[in-house]
Formats: C-alpha cells, structure tokens, sequence
C-alpha cells in the first residue's frame, strides 16, 4: 500500500516529535470502528477530556469513511506527537488513498457540497473545524493525502 505516487508532498509527521503510532489498513467498513476506537484511546492517552475523544475520533471517522467510500481501499495513521516548543501534547490524524482524488478541493472544502447524493457534504469541512491544523493534497486520478493534528492546550507534560 506504501507505492503512492511521488508527486506527493504531505506525509504523516514533521510537527513536534512522535510519541507512537498506529497504522490502520482500510478495506472493509467494519475497519472504521477499529478507526474510531484506536482513535478514541490514543486521545485519552494524549490526555484529551472524554468530548474531545469523541469529536476527534468523529473527524477520524470522517477521513476513513471518505477513503471507503470514495477509493475503496487506503490507510490511516494515528500518532500521538509532542510539540517541542509549547510542551503539548496532541494527536495526529493521516488519511491516504491511491483512489480518483478531488477534481476541486476548494469546492470539496465548502459546506454541504458533496458529489454523492443523500450527503450532507459536510466531512472535510467538519474534520478542519474539529482538528484544527489541517492539510489536504490530492492529484486526480491519483489519490488523496489529508494530515490534521488536534493539540492540548494550554497544558504542559
């Protein structure tokens, strides 16, 4: 699964130093609730209140059905990371596929805009509100990259 094209420029990692990680094969929906649990514990290992832990694992849940629905097969990583310059901790979403891609990511970005009839359209939007630091790159015809990172704040470890 790791022959991505090399056009490629987001990877998982980068920001703050890795605490660990977690790779999730996704190919079968029933690999979303392995998504959403991982996610769900490695939020509380990070020390996010239980709200928290849910809101991220919905934004992980978002990524990862993304991936199912759209390209079929994919990964997503899940990392816990320090930020070295704050003393924070936070975690890491990073979602890849080798689907079709995003012909316009800006159109993808807006609210209730969706290419799948009976979708709210509201996934990537909600994943960038919920995470706070969000990146997306997607060649079409090629796959799709997304990294988001949520950090504790105010709290040093």
């Amino acid at each position: 699964m790791n022959d991505y094209p090399s056009e490629f420029k987001l990877t998982a990692g980068g920001k703050g130093l890795p605490v660990c990680r977690k790779k999730i094969t996704l190919t079968q929906t029933h690999d979303n609730e392995f998504v959403v649990y991982t996610v769900r514990e490695m939020a509380g290992e990070a020390g996010f209140k239980t709200t928290e832990q849910f809101t991220i694992a919905a934004a992980a849940s978002e990524l990862a059905t993304n991936i199912l629905r759209f390209a079929g097969t994919g990964e997503m990583e899940v990392g816990i990371v320090r930020d070295t310059e704050r003393g924070v901790l936070g975690i890491e979403l990073f979602a890849s596929d080798t689907g079709p891609g995003i012909r316009n990511i800006e159109l993808a970005m807006q609210e209730h805009f969706s290419t799948l009839k009976n979708s709210l359209g509201l996934g990537l939007p909600s994943v960038k509100r919920i995470m706070g630091e969000f990146f997306i790159e997607s060649i079409y015809g090629r796959g799709t990259r997304v990294l988001a990172r949520k950090w504790r704040e105010n709290e040093r470890d």
